[in-house]
């Protein structure tokens, strides 16, 4: 199975899906995916700005495989053509070969290898942080009626059912505008305030590295850009601040923002905006996501899946789970290897998750 596996990565990674810049449209690796799911019944929906997501359904299922098809931009640091699967002796190596190709290749041998109920949820958004493509879905899941959903993340071929959740936020100080020799720099500079504030969350979340759920610790946070003034006899008369944190399961979002914000005054903050938001894995309060750890649990071993560790980064599982569906991670590749230059799946991880998709897929 695994040389049809990577005839499928091949074909797969050769097509253009980086996002940004958000340019992919309904055909090319859909018409590949429609002519490789003979079969299936197939929905492609197109909802703007490079999310598309395409829907094959064979028989009757109330389990749906979800997987995104888009990929970070190449780097320069790429030692050969990204769209060009090469495969050594222990690894593929290609463009979302791991971050999530890898695994599509793996669905689409393992559906060609079986003659049971199955579903999948192809997607194009994810690595555009804007959710359309299973917002859409998700919508509509009344009239679907699927309530288990397995999301094809690189997880070492192992089930995980948690995850943080992950915040997006903008912040805007304002100050006020003059030479620098004034008395008042200090103060008037929106710099300064936007400094004092990132002192004092990075104290506070210093202060959270106890805490605790599901096998993770700590809160992690990250100021990932800071950008004001104009130049250095000059008092800033503003500054922009972009910053992210990745909750624990049960932590709530709102408290979080508000605990934040509380380290600057009102009278100096211009503007505070979610910029993004992604749920945790379960989704919940500390009671409904542990039920729900519990759910996805039994799941993973009704499926016979080995369950991993709980992970650090976000996936779309979450969504689903927030939706109520009972949800876990499971695929081939190390989070490791995603986002990086000759980015590469191992071949025994591609192995050993199209046979169980094959099993999975054979269970009545």
């Amino acid at each position: 199975m695994l040389s049809r596996v990577l005839e499928h990565l091949d074909a797969l990674v050769s097509f253009d899906t980086r996002n940004p810049p958000r340019a992919i449209g309904t055909d090319g690796i859909f018409d590949y995916l429609c002519e490789a799911l003979p079969g299936f019944r197939i929905e492609l929906s197109d909802h703007g700005a490079g999310a598309v997501s395409l829907l094959a359904v064979r028989g009757e299922t109330s389990r749906v495989f979800n997987v995104h098809l888009d990929t970070v931009p190449d780097s320069p640091a790429w030692t050969a053509s990204p769209h060009r699967l090469r495969v050594t002796a222990d690894r593929a190596i290609g463009l979302g070969a791991c971050d999530i190709k890898g695994a599509a290749a793996c669905l689409l041998t393992a559906a060609e290898n079986t003659q049971g109920p199955a579903a999948f949820l192809f997607t194009t958004d994810e690595e555009a942080n804007d959710a359309r493509c299973i917002a859409s879905f998700l919508s509509r899941n009344k009239e679907f009626g699927f309530k288990e959903a397995i999301v094809a993340e690189p997880t070492m071929a192992q089930a995980v059912l948690a995850h943080r959740g992950i915040v997006s936020t903008r912040m805007v100080f304002k100050g006020q505008a003059g030479h620098a020799s004034d008395v008042n720099a200090l103060e008037l500079s929106a710099v300064h305030q936007a400094m004092r504030w990132g002192d004092k969350a990075l104290n506070h979340v210093q202060s959270l590295q106890h805490l605790r759920f599901g096998g993770l610790t700590g809160f992690r946070f990250n100021i990932g850009r800071v950008e004001g003034g104009i130049k250095a006899n000059m008092i800033a008369p503003s500054a922009e601040v972009r910053f992210g944190f990745r909750p624990l399961p049960s932590q709530d979002f709102e408290e979080l923002h508000q605990t934040f914000r509380s380290f600057t005054s009102e009278k100096v903050l211009a503007e505070y905006e979610e910029t993004f938001r992604g749920a945790c894995l379960p989704a919940g309060d500390i009671a409904s996501a542990e039920n729900r750890r519990l759910e996805a649990r039994d799941l993973a071993d009704s499926l016979g899946l080995a369950i991993g560790n709980a992970v650090d980064f976000w996936t779309e599982a979450a969504l689903f789970s927030e939706a109520g569906m009972t949800s876990l991670v499971y695929g081939p590749g190390d989070i490791a290897q995603a986002h990086t230059a000759d980015e590469w799946v191992a071949l025994d991880q591609l192995a050993t998750v199209v046979s169980k998709y094959q099993e999975i897929m054979e269970i009545k």
